[in-house]
């Protein structure tokens, strides 16, 4: 059966099913290309993505930056239209790779955002711990800063990486890596809280769902639900900063250092592949030093 070229849809279809295929990436990542790759087929005017030329890119990417968009994310989406058409070149015969000699947005060295000790400790505080799903927010946010943990990991704990016993828990972490991570004893108590008093309540019925953490209908979080959660705390405890998904993972792994933890330690924690990943969080703590400094020394 031939493919209708001219159907957005069927294009984007097939190039994430081959990417499924071939590569085995997360469901999260998936959903990053074709979100990538669907505004750009709602943005182009012509009638098939295999008619685009180089000079649409440029319009589209520099449009992006028009309207706000960072050169950071820009980039990202520049990163998945090129592996689509590097597949749709070998895959429908293309003349050119449309993306071949576009450059990529530079990027500035930006640190990854991160709060003050005090600060997570007026967010893991804001919860309502006296409600159900405050109760469950508070353990959330203890595990995620006590474990680094990025917050796909946090939403996809299975109850039976759970050792109580010993503090530890098993994280699956990208590209299904396995690490155990010790809880502490703060987040220990905060998780057999919840376990006793709140997750009871909120399976309801359904007692094989196996995710530890749920939402109100009984079920696995979602990263959105979460995410507004911490939105939402941050407001209450008066954090006027700008918080991304991950702000506690950074935060966790930049108290470690500035403690005095040396990096190949917050490289297993983290679940890092790269020792050079970590590198950047010594930046972090730097930077802060040089921030107190320059905020409290009589000659800064």
């Amino acid at each position: 059966m031939s493919i209708n070229t001219n159907n957005s849809e069927i294009l984007i279809d097939n190039f994430i099913d081959e990417l499924w295929l071939g590569k085995g990436l997360s469901k999260n990542t998936l959903s990053a290309y074709r979100h990538d790759i669907s505004s750009f087929a709602k943005w182009y005017k012509g009638s098939s993505l295999l008619e685009v030329e180089r000079v649409d890119l440029l319009d589209y990417l520099a449009n992006r930056l028009k309207e706000g968009y960072s050169s950071r994310s820009t980039a990202r989406s520049l990163s998945s239209l090129r592996a689509f058409y590097s597949h749709s070149t070998i895959k429908h015969n293309l003349n050119e790779n449309p993306t071949a000699r576009v450059d990529s947005p530079k990027l500035g060295h930006s640190l990854p955002k991160t709060l003050s000790e005090d600060d997570v400790e007026k967010l893991i505080n804001a919860p309502d711990i006296d409600e159900i799903i405050g109760l469950r927010d508070r353990a959330m946010l203890e595990l995620i800063y006590a474990c680094g943990l990025r917050v796909s990991e946090l939403i996809s704990i299975d109850i039976l990486n759970l050792n109580l016993r010993q503090g530890v828990i098993r994280v699956i972490g990208k590209g299904e890596k396995e690490r155990l991570v010790p809880m502490g004893e703060e987040a220990l108590y905060w998780i057999e809280e919840y376990m006793n008093k709140s997750r009871p309540n909120l399976l309801k019925d359904n007692n094989k769902v196996k995710e530890l953490f749920l939402s109100t209908r009984g079920k696995s979080m979602t990263r959105q639900t979460f995410w507004y959660r911490i939105k939402e705390y941050a407001f209450k405890a008066s954090i006027n900063k700008d918080l991304s998904p991950h702000t506690l993972r950074h935060a966790f792994a930049t108290h470690l250092i500035n403690h005095g933890a040396d990096l190949r330690t917050v490289q297993l924690l983290l679940g890092h592949s790269s020792l050079s990943t970590t590198q950047i969080y010594t930046e972090v703590a730097r930077h802060r030093m040089k921030e107190l400094h320059n905020e409290h020394h009589p000659r800064g």
